[in-house]
């Protein structure tokens, strides 16, 4: 039971604190998933995190369910996906219906374009957090080039991130099945 709670916790303050969309939600998941209650390490998650980036849907509501069926079965993923979904519910129901008596009042246009920053420090912390650690699995260099071909991908060729990470995940078990050949042919 207390499992559940702590489930519930975790993706409740998610939903609640996850202003921004779901990919403003991904620092707040790790932050509950990692740090706080210990489910994964940062390895897991980050492929956890690859693989949901790849299926369609929302990736909050994903990485809820997957989470949640991974530490309680079916019942755990019901009650991370509820957690997360009730709070922004409720409160877009009740955000909506007030900013749009009061949208032209300058604090609240302030208060608004205030979040913008914050959520683009959450994300570049999660970026440089996954840039390092594949600095230290691959070395600067190698991660250097590897960032830089998949920004080109992404920002200037517009190749969906599903796409590219199929490709590196195969690029990664071939060139594994290549290591084993060689260590067992030695």
């Amino acid at each position: 039971m207390k499992i559940q709670w702590n489930l519930f916790l975790a993706f409740f303050r998610v939903g609640i604190l996850g202003y921004g969309g779901g990919p403003a939600s991904i620092p707040l998941v790790h932050k509950e998933v990692v740090d706080t209650y210990k489910w994964m390490k940062d390895e897991e998650f980050g492929d956890m995190l690859a693989l949901a980036n790849t299926l369609p849907g929302p990736i909050a509501t994903k990485l809820a369910g997957y989470i949640g069926y991974r530490v309680a079965g079916i019942l755990g993923m019901l009650n991370a996906v509820i957690a997360t979904t009730l709070p922004t519910i409720i409160l877009l129901i009740i955000l909506l219906s007030t900013l749009a008596s009061f949208k032209d009042i300058d604090w609240v246009k302030g208060m608004t374009a205030a979040v913008i920053p914050v959520v683009g420090m959450m994300m570049a912390t999660l970026t440089w957090q996954f840039f390092d650690k594949a600095r230290k699995g691959m070395g600067w260099i190698k991660a250097i080039i590897l960032t830089a071909v998949v920004f080109v991908f992404l920002s200037f060729l517009n190749v969906h991130p599903g796409i590219i990470i199929a490709i590196l995940i195969v690029t990664a078990l071939v060139i594994r099945d290549k290591k084993r050949e060689k260590g067992v042919n030695a």
